[in-house]
């Protein structure tokens, strides 16, 4: 009767007996085929000869039981991918069907395949398999026991460990590290808050572990305090090299309008913009950029509030202390226009050196109303230098001087007497400007327009555009001031009328004004003459009213050439034709022997009748 053991090792030997027999035969045959070996080796025995079909199914069934085991589901295992397909990635892990895990696994955050056929990849299997026989994988899960094997340890050995941003979340950022997400809240990822947390999507950072729940999966990072540790660190090193005058390289962490900070390593400084260049700057982005790597000096060093004031300019020497011997005045120098104003345009001559070109001093012209309409910022300029003070940090320099003088000629093409034409260009309160050439306006005072006319604005003679002839009466080369007359190309009314009446004339006048102190009479054309109100009465005294219009006979008691003046009088006129009278009766009397008293009654009888 056959035992257990015997039944198995029967089956097991009658199960292979075929594959035995094919063996022996095989045997017999290169026995009688291979030369003999007697001499030598003695022929083994049949408990000596191995049993190569139990091996092989031994063999396999060894294989087939490992390659199950390492494709376990609670294990990691290394495979190689054969080929992507749009939706999966095909994997070789060495068992008897390749595996198969969905393509979004392995995508990185542009969406493009973190993998090719050929590399390595960590993987885990899934229950079940697909309908084509693959065995189901996931990466995402061989990643993650990977990466929380590392998270652990980072948060255990408090080191710091890399994570790339995924996607920006309510209060903060989703990262990656190792395939596990975690959460960096928006105050964990600068010093500083960041504004713009879009912008930090596909960035690698360096984070330290804050927070970590394995059993429900949370991880918390932090940036800031990693660069709260760094920053100290670079603080203290800083400090030890810290003093006023000492020269450090530090990076324009941030610009404004009057500076910009400069980071030293862990403590910022204030590079102030008066103390950027020894020129002038409009804004500090001018000369420096965010992340520009800069010497500078410490000008102040306040230990206590933990402020330093830096200065850039101050690394090289002040170019105004030799500025006098290097620019002399009347030297020609050149430079590019860096800016314009209203009053005139400041000129570079070198880094930090820059002069003004007033207004009047670009040209010899009155008529330019603004800088910009001769040059522009960027232009390169020919100047002239007209003063010099490093004290005050001041050039003055000049453009109409490279050019001729028109003024210096003047004399010599329009010499005092000359009539010359023009346009009035301009007119004021006090008189009209008139262009003779360009560049050149003379002006007609409001009492060089008439002889005839008391003008009190300019406008009632003339208008802007009006051609006009003129004298030259006087020119001022070194103030730039040219007079010239309208009323002198006619003849002087006032040198007529005094040629031609003395003291003691009568004149008949109309009254054309009335003044609290008498009243102003025309007694020829263009000519007035003044009868004070003392003056204006009849031959008995009494006061004579007079208005404007009213006309009478006025005796000229007073006369002054040069002034222009004539003194005027009613009363003399009165007392005047009392001695006529008396002279007319002086003969009558003496002949017919009349009384004076009869004259006297004659008089008063005259009176009495008008």
């Amino acid at each position: 009767m056959l035992d257990e053991t015997t039944f198995d090792e029967t089956t097991t030997n009658d199960s292979n007996s075929s594959v035995a027999t094919q063996t022996e035969l095989s045997a017999e045959q290169e026995q009688h085929s291979a030369p003999s070996t007697e001499e030598h080796h003695s022929s083994p025995t049949a408990e000596e000869k191995p049993a190569p079909a139990e091996d092989f199914a031994a063999a396999l069934e060894t294989y087939t039981t490992e390659a199950e085991e390492a494709v376990s589901e609670d294990r990691v295992i290394r495979g190689r991918v054969l080929k992507l397909t749009p939706t999966h990635v095909v994997v070789d892990v060495g068992a008897k069907s390749e595996g198969m895990l969905p393509i979004a696994e392995v995508l990185d955050h542009t969406g493009q395949p973190k993998f090719k056929s050929g590399d390595e990849i960590d993987v885990m299997r899934e229950k079940g398999e697909t309908e084509e026989g693959y065995i189901n994988l996931s990466h995402q899960k061989a990643q993650r026991i990977h990466a929380w094997e590392e998270i652990e340890k980072a948060h255990h050995d408090k080191k710091p460990i890399k994570a790339v941003v995924l996607d920006r979340i309510k209060g903060g950022l989703t990262v990656d590290i190792l395939g596990a997400h975690a959460f960096l809240p928006g105050s964990q990822v600068d010093l500083r808050p960041v504004r713009n947390l879009d912008g930090m999507k596909g960035q690698m950072l360096e984070v330290a572990i804050i927070k970590l729940n394995k059993k429900r999966g949370n991880v918390v990072v932090s940036r800031k305090e990693l660069l709260e540790s760094e920053q100290q660190e670079k603080r203290s090193k800083t400090l030890e090299h810290l003093e006023e005058d000492a020269v450090l390289t530090g990076v324009v962490k941030n610009l404004t309008e009057y500076g910009a900070f400069v980071d030293l390593g862990g403590l910022d400084g204030l590079l102030h913009i008066t103390d950027m260049s020894w020129g002038r700057l409009t804004h500090p982005k001018d000369l420096v950029n965010v992340g520009d790597q800069i010497q500078v000096k410490v000008l102040k060093y306040d230990k206590e509030k933990q402020r330093v004031s830096l200065g850039f300019k101050q690394l090289t020497p002040d170019p105004w202390l030799d500025a006098e011997a290097r620019y002399p005045v009347g030297a020609h120098v050149s430079g590019r226009v860096i800016s314009v104003t209203d009053y005139g345009a400041f000129v570079e001559l070198e880094q930090g050196i820059e002069g003004l070109v007033h207004v009047s001093e670009m040209t010899w012209s009155k008529r330019m109303k603004h800088p910009s309409k001769l040059v522009n910022v960027g232009d390169q300029v020919e100047c002239v230098v007209l003063n010099v003070n490093p004290a005050e940090r001041r050039i003055s320099l000049g453009m109409r001087q490279l050019a001729a003088n028109p003024w210096d000629s003047l004399h010599e093409r329009f010499p005092v007497g000359m009539t010359v034409e023009g346009r009035v260009r301009n007119l004021t309160d006090f008189g009209a400007f008139i262009e003779i050439e360009d560049g050149i306006d003379g002006l007609v005072h409001v009492s060089n327009l008439s002889w005839t006319k008391r003008v009190k604005h300019p406008s009632e003679v003339l208008k802007k555009g009006d051609r006009v002839k003129a004298i030259v009466l006087a020119i001022e080369p070194e103030k730039r001031r040219l007079s010239l007359g309208v009323k002198q190309l006619q003849p002087d009314v006032w040198e007529s009328f005094f040629a031609s009446h003395h003291v003691g004339d009568v004149v008949h006048g109309k009254v054309l004004r009335v003044a609290a102190f008498g009243a102003f009479v025309e007694i020829a054309d263009g000519v007035e003459g003044l009868c004070h109100k003392s003056e204006a009465v009849d031959e008995n005294g009494q006061p004579v009213h007079l208005e404007p219009g009213v006309e009478h006979d006025f005796k000229i008691i007073k006369m002054s050439p040069e002034e222009k003046k004539v003194g005027l009088s009613i009363r003399a006129v009165g007392e005047e034709a009392s001695r006529s009278e008396v002279e007319a009766y002086k003969q009558p009397v003496s002949s017919t022997s009349s009384t004076i008293g009869e004259l006297i009654s004659w008089k008063r009888a005259s009176n009495e009748g008008n």
